[in-house]
């Protein structure tokens, strides 16, 4: 089993490749589709999930595909799960799997994430599903007096519960711990709660005995607030990310695959390719981005039929730009190139 761990984790950070993250809860999804005027039904989501996953060419870039408990489960309008569709294109179908975060008793403005509580039942149909990939994602957030101590290690502990579970079940896991980049903190306060939130990771994942070569960690970029005065350009980012990733990161794992937390297509596409510039590095540096990837191709598919193909088109342009950031191979002009 753990040689199929490490070969399902290799292949998700295959070189030029990262994951599409469509696991929207029905909250998220509800939202994203009022931008749109579009009403959140079940056949709504099937169609855009649908129109995403039969792209033409997306395949090339991207390896695997963060699904809902729904959307694992739902046939596409031919009839065929939307779960071998991804299997027959050559893409791994994943799964996100925990319950959310809640207010963490106690502790004002802070959360842990839940869903332990039957994970291995559910793993063990979710990989009868399909699925050979999971995701479980830790908020923490920075404000004044936040994030404590005790908030960082019980939501490293919920990280590596899920892990060791999940690497039981046959199922690769992304560990998520997601320092938000809401409020006016500068880079190095970011960096700072970046470097403990890792670090606390990844002593539980040791004490866990999680195998650091079948797992991927899915971070934040280092990154300035959102209301910074003065936020910290394209090389600074990716600098202090690397430089971060480099003191807290085994190089056991085999890839890193961020989030892109807010950031704007273009940002988190040129701020992944700078990373991947610097270069000498001792894991994949790819993606596993939301909304990055499909805010683009949702506005131009409006939820009509007819424009699918022009979605989709936007999708793999997008997709295609971070495959080539994932190997430092971007450039902005490549924008209006293809």
């Amino acid at each position: 089993m753990s040689q199929e761990l490490v070969q399902t984790a290799n292949a998700l950070v295959a070189k030029g490749k990262g994951i599409l993250a469509a696991d929207e809860s029905f909250p998220t999804i509800a939202k994203r589709f009022k931008s749109i005027g579009l009403e959140s039904t079940e056949n709504n989501r099937r169609d855009y999930r649908h129109m995403l996953f039969t792209a033409p060419d997306f395949s090339n870039y991207v390896s695997g595909v963060i699904l809902f408990d729904e959307t694992l489960r739902q046939e596409g309008p031919d009839g065929k799960r939307l779960a071998e569709v991804l299997t027959e294109n050559g893409v791994i179908p994943g799964i996100k799997v925990d319950k959310g975060a809640k207010a963490l008793a106690g502790f004002p403005g802070e959360t842990v994430t839940e869903g332990l509580d039957g994970l291995r039942d559910r793993l063990k149909e979710y990989y009868d599903l399909g699925a050979r990939f999971a995701k479980w994602r830790a908020v923490i957030d920075i404000a004044p007096g936040i994030p404590t101590q005790y908030c960082l290690e019980a939501n490293a502990h919920g990280l590596a519960r899920y892990a060791a579970l999940c690497q039981e079940a046959g199922i690769v896991p992304i560990v998520e711990p997601e320092v938000l980049m809401d409020g006016d903190h500068d880079l190095a306060r970011c960096q700072q709660v970046t470097e403990a939130a890792l670090t606390a990771v990844f002593a539980q994942l040791n004490a866990h005995n999680v195998l650091l070569e079948g797992m991927l960690l899915k971070p934040n970029m280092v990154i300035s607030g959102k209301k910074a005065a003065n936020r910290a350009d394209v090389d600074g980012v990716a600098a202090a990310t690397v430089a971060t990733l480099k003191r807290c990161v085994p190089a056991a794992v085999p890839g890193i695959v961020f989030l892109s937390g807010g950031q704007s297509s273009v940002e988190a596409t040129a701020h992944l390719d700078a990373m991947n510039k610097i270069g000498d590095l001792p894991w994949a540096l790819s993606f596993s981005y939301g909304r990055a990837l499909q805010e683009d191709a949702l506005k131009a598919w409006q939820g009509q039929a007819g424009n699918v193909a022009s979605a989709q088109s936007v999708f793999t342009h997008r997709a295609k730009m971070n495959g080539a950031a994932a190997v430092g191979a971007y450039s902005a002009n490549m924008e209006q190139a293809s």
